[in-house]
């Protein structure tokens, strides 16, 4: 596998599908997330709420990549509610007024409505209120997603009607299960040694977006040659 990280390395040619590696193995039922059992598990807040059929309004707090936003859509999938994602990142007064619309159109059909926020610390105070009306009246079901401590990050009134679960950072278990998948996926089982599974495990710190995405740049341009530590961790510093 001498040509994998080389300079005579042929560029990939771009697919029909050019999502990364964690999009397209994004999973497509609760029972699929790997990790966070003690919100998924049989018995565990989130499953109870997904067997009941309705969902409380809750706070998703956790670091990157350990797949609040998969949860949150995949809530509203398995509850039967309507799906409505913004992110705090790019939308403004304007947006939420829109999304709450479309909210009560749903609403007028007979629908219920989850209104997804990723990044919700950083809507400022002022904004954080004009959710209080729409979520104490059942317009919609607030899932936000936060990296932050929502403690401090939150309003009081809104962390009042919203239910916070804490998801950990994916252990060593979890992300060797991801590995597999992305194994599989390439038709590569086992192609990554102990050692280089050990370096890329290392390398992401608990967040699996980051392994699996890691792990599918190196495996697409795999000759079928058994990956050594060194290429991981050679490949790795070449990512800006």
């Amino acid at each position: 596998m001498s040509d994998l990280f080389g300079e005579n390395t042929k560029p990939v040619k771009a697919g029909k599908d050019n999502r990364p590696l964690s999009e397209k193995l994004r999973p497509q039922h609760l029972s699929e997330i790997i990790g966070q059992e003690q919100l998924l598990a049989k018995g565990a807040p989130i499953y109870e709420m997904v067997q009941n059929q309705s969902l409380s309004s809750m706070i998703l707090w956790g670091p990157p990549g350990v797949g609040k936003t998969t949860i949150a859509r995949l809530l509203a999938k398995e509850a039967g509610y309507e799906f409505l994602p913004i992110s705090a990142v790019f939308s403004g007064v304007a947006d939420l007024k829109k999304a709450f619309e479309t909210a009560q159109t749903y609403q007028k059909m007979g629908k219920r409505t989850l209104l997804f926020v990723d990044e919700i610390h950083r809507f400022n105070r002022a904004q954080q209120d004009g959710f209080l009306p729409y979520v104490e009246s059942g317009l919609v079901t607030l899932v936000g997603a936060t990296t932050e401590n929502p403690s401090f990050e939150l309003n009081s009134a809104l962390l009042s009607r919203a239910r916070v679960f804490v998801l950990n950072a994916l252990d060593e278990i979890a992300l060797n299960q991801l590995l597999d998948r992305a194994e599989v996926h390439f038709n590569q089982e086992n192609a990554f040694e102990n050692d280089a599974r050990a370096a890329l495990i290392a390398l992401c710190d608990g967040d699996g977006r980051y392994l699996l995405n890691l792990a599918g740049e190196i495996l697409a341009l795999n000759k079928g040659d058994k990956i050594t530590a060194e290429q991981v961790l050679k490949f790795a510093q070449k990512k800006p």
